[in-house]
């Protein structure tokens, strides 16, 4: 079995996104290929065999082909505030920890981690293993289960990715090198240069002195690649730098501080006939929105106090008035709701707050997560749909409310408003499939393309591979994988 990590010389610098085609570009040279990241930090989850992983895994799994697996991303760290995060490890919450009490507890996980290294390297050809943030916080090297802690015992060799578009490549590929541990160093056995706009002979002599410098093979300069915009991104950092798509009607998300499963709206962006504004904090909610959506959150009760503090609940407010929709997925369905009760303080203190009161329904927070993918139609139109739950709580009716979803299993999930204008659910990616997208889209006025999300986003990994083959030395790759550090 061959491997072999990216790891990135910060955070940011296209390591989801070059592993997956990498994934992809593998698979058409007709081997069994694994993606596999030790530890994660992201709110952006999917569901595998009834767990969670990191979305970018549950991504590289459909760039192999193959389903994903809670093995693929045996540690998930989701952060719930600016100091506590909860713990997912094998795809169950094992707890919430402080960020100095997880430092003290990365070592006990990486037994963890190699548990499912080993069950992984089994079922393929080559693995192909993705690090996190930069080997070069050397301050956070002692524990390390994320990048060469992990390279180290599982004696996989790394690639160091840099980007060049933010600038200073060359400072920050020969920089990991000054810094890192000497052994550290000796497990780095290429690099690859990523995000290249231009003429890419105008950094040859860069391109040799970073060889010359540090003694490793360079691999490739990879243009930027207009088809990582149609697959999901990571990380909510990359919304802070998101311009709103053109269309003939604006639909508005906010950025709530710790929100999730934002890949929820991907297909959304891409509808010629919609604007898709992720509103950031301290901007108002657009005046002119057909629909403004309240997405996921980590932090339901933190969420809605942060929603109130941008004063977002009266541009909702003045919405509504104007005959405008509105929908909540999962955290921003328990917002719409007339209470949120966690009395055992399952997201902070023991609390019971007011929501905002658009729909006769109230949450209960519980220890207890709902983890489950999902198919079913729409009540309103029978129009298919196919997704997945993951959230804490539950949230019942008071009194009579016509659902908005009924699940295969006969459930029915969410609820809507007497006149139909204001609706919840807790299915995430609920306008994946084309039809139900095209449903929502064609009340508000739009017509969509049809496209389905996973189609879509299966081009983008085709293309991302072609590119990926004209552009990196990819026998010499494998040649790295096959031999080891």
């Amino acid at each position: 079995m061959a491997a072999v990590m990216l790891q990135g010389t910060g955070s940011d610098v296209g390591k989801s996104v070059l592993v997956a085609g990498l994934c992809r570009l593998l698979t058409h040279r007709g081997l069994n290929v694994r993606p596999f990241k030790p530890q994660n930090m992201s709110n952006n989850a999917a569901v595998a065999q009834g767990g969670e992983i990191g979305r970018a895994q549950a991504l590289q799994a459909l760039a192999c082909r193959v389903a994903p697996g809670i093995d693929m991303n045996p540690v998930l760290i989701k952060p719930q505030s600016d100091t506590g995060a909860q713990v997912v490890v094998h795809g169950k919450v094992v707890g919430t920890l402080g960020a100095a009490d997880y430092q003290h507890r990365k070592s006990e996980l990486l037994a963890a981690v190699l548990q499912s290294w080993q069950r992984l390297r089994t079922q393929a050809d080559i693995v192909i293993v993705e690090g996190a943030g930069s080997p070069a916080e050397i301050n956070l090297r002692a524990g390390d289960i994320a990048n060469m802690g992990f390279a180290r015992a599982a004696g996989v060799p790394v690639v160091l990715v840099g980007d060049i578009d933010r600038g200073g490549v060359i400072a920050s590929i020969v920089g990991t090198k000054m810094v890192i541990d000497a052994d550290d160093a000796a497990m780095i056995q290429g690099f690859l240069i990523n995000k290249f706009r231009g003429d890419v002979r105008l950094f040859d002599n860069g391109y040799a002195e970073i060889e010359r410098r540090t003694g490793w093979a360079g691999l490739g300069v990879i243009p930027w690649l207009a088809a990582a915009r149609q697959l999901p991104a990571e990380d909510a950092v990359v919304l802070d730098a998101a311009a709103a798509s053109e269309g003939a009607i604006t639909i508005a998300v906010p950025m709530l501080s710790r929100i999730a499963n934002f890949d929820d709206f991907d297909s959304v962006a891409h509808e010629p006939g919609v604007r898709l504004m992720m509103v950031p904090p301290g901007q108002p909610l657009p005046g002119d929105a057909a629909l403004i959506i309240l997405p996921g959150t980590k932090a339901t009760i933190a969420d809605l106090a942060f929603l109130r503090a941008q004063h977002w609940d009266i541009d909702i407010a003045a919405h509504v008035r104007r005959g405008g929709a509105l929908l909540g997925i999962c955290g921003g369905y328990q917002m719409l709701g007339q209470t949120i009760e966690d009395p055992d303080g399952v997201e902070g203190a023991p609390a019971t707050v007011s929501g905002l009161g658009y729909l006769p329904v109230v949450t209960r927070l519980t220890g207890d997560k709902r983890v489950v993918e999902v198919t079913g139609t729409s009540i309103r139109d029978g129009q298919p749909f196919a997704g997945y739950e993951i959230h804490v709580g539950q949230t019942r009716a008071l009194g009579p409310v016509q659902p908005l979803l009924r699940l295969a299993s006969g459930e029915n999930d969410g609820a809507v408003s007497a006149d139909g204008r204001i609706a919840g659910c807790y299915i995430h990616r609920l306008f994946d499939h084309p039809a139900q997208r095209g449903a929502w889209l064609a009340r508000l006025g739009a017509q969509s393309d049809g496209v389905a999300q996973d189609h879509r986003v299966d081009q983008a990994l085709d293309a991302l591979a072609a590119a990926l083959e004209e552009h990196v030395d990819v026998d010499r790759l494998l040649g790295i994988a096959e031999q080891g550090p």
